[in-house]
Parts: structure tokens; sequence; C-alpha cells
């Protein structure tokens, strides 16, 4: 295995859709910010009696799932080995790849304002030679395919059993291979995940969180390419 890409798959990261920023709750928290309503995050702690009204509400809003899987994810000795690569499809269809060299905020509303300026901008920092994070103009399959990616397992509760350890060693028998985890709270995967997929996969037969997730299939992947030996 030459490096995996993690995909947080249907992300709910994005910025409030035109339909609600007319909102009070969005107006007043853009203006606390001292920004454009389309320049902020959709967040369902701040947004929630606003989110009422847009489709599929239940599955957005919770850029903090993001957030977190991002931490173990950057955190790990599977990245500082220079095994992994982080894509984020969100639940709107954008891809965004993240340099391996980006240390995340680990205080949430840092990594909302970054986010926020990856939206607007389509990358960060908006200019300059260094790119930490950029919107792709691509969709998940061709980026994957550019990637020369292999093999794409996605977790969901209703693939077939396996556990961490086997799955590792799955993953390991490609040179390029995919995960894809879902970074929303709610709901079910797009088509279009499911569709890139190759084969699905159940861990425990339930759903955990993303994070947890995240953080125990990295773990099995580095036991088992002996990264702690």
């Amino acid at each position: 295995m030459k490096r995996i890409s993690l995909i947080l798959g249907d992300a709910a990261l994005e910025l409030v859709p035109p339909e609600i920023r007319n909102h009070p709750a969005v107006l007043n928290n853009a203006r606390r910010r001292g920004k454009s309503p389309a320049e902020i995050l959709l967040d369902k702690s701040i947004h929630y009696h606003a989110m009422k009204k847009l489709k599929n509400h239940e599955k957005r809003g919770r850029p903090d799932i993001v957030h977190t899987c991002l931490l173990n994810a950057h955190s790990s000795r599977l990245n500082e080995a220079g095994l992994l690569e982080v894509l984020i499809h969100t639940v709107n269809g954008e891809v965004t790849e993240i340099n391996p060299a980006t240390r995340i905020p680990r205080n949430y509303l840092r990594f909302t304002g970054v986010m926020e300026q990856l939206l607007v901008y389509g990358r960060v920092p908006p200019k300059g030679d260094i790119v930490l994070m950029r919107k792709l103009d691509t969709g998940l399959s061709d980026a994957l395919r550019e990637r020369g990616v292999s093999y794409v397992a996605l977790l969901s509760e209703k693939g077939s059993p396996t556990t961490p350890r086997k799955l590792s060693e799955l993953l390991m028998q490609f040179e390029r291979p995919a995960l894809i985890v879902g970074a929303f709270p709610h709901g079910d995967f797009s088509e279009d995940l499911y569709r890139v997929a190759n084969e699905s996969f159940s861990l425990g037969g339930k759903a955990y969180d993303a994070w947890y997730i995240v953080a125990r299939t990295i773990a099995s992947l580095e036991d088992a390419l002996g990264l702690w030996e």
C-alpha cells in the first residue's frame, strides 16, 4: 500500500444556502460575526430553526463532525508516515483535498473560519504558493481516478459485517485504496457514493460516530503496517 485516501463522505459542511439567508437566526449570527450570511458555515447548533425549511435538514449543518475527523486523521502516525490523504466530499457534491502537512486548528471557532475561507475562495490560504486546502474542479469519481485509486471501500451499517483488523488487511492488498466514512449526523449516503464504492462494509452492525470510526480504522492500519514497532 503506497497511500490510502480517506474520504469524509457527504460531509455536513456547507455555507448557509440562499433559501434561508434572510432568516433571523442566520442574520443575527452573521451580524455578530461581521460577515455576510453567504459567507458563514451552516451550523445546526446556531441555525436550527432556519434549517427546518431545508431539504434533508437532518443530514446537514454539522461541521464539527468534519473537524473532529480531521483532527484524528492528521494527528495520526499514518499521516506522519506519508501514507494518508484526506478528501472531503460534501453533501453538495464538492470535493476538497487537504494537504497532509496541514495543521488542523484545534479550536473549533478557528476551524470554522478556515472552512469558511475554503468555501468562499476555493482554497486556503486564498493566495500564495503554498496550498493547505483546495476545492477540486472535478467530482469524486474523477478525483479518485486521477490519483490512481484501485479499490474503494465504504463503511455503512448496511454493508457486509467485518472488523477493523480484517478491513485493514483487505485495504493493504491494494496499492492505492480508498475508504469512505460518512461525515453526517443522520440518514444514508448519496447514490453517487454507493456507485463509487467497490464494496460496502459494516463495523459492528450499527452506526458509530464518524470520528471514532476514523480513529479506529487508522489505528488498525497502523498496527497492520507495523508503524509502532
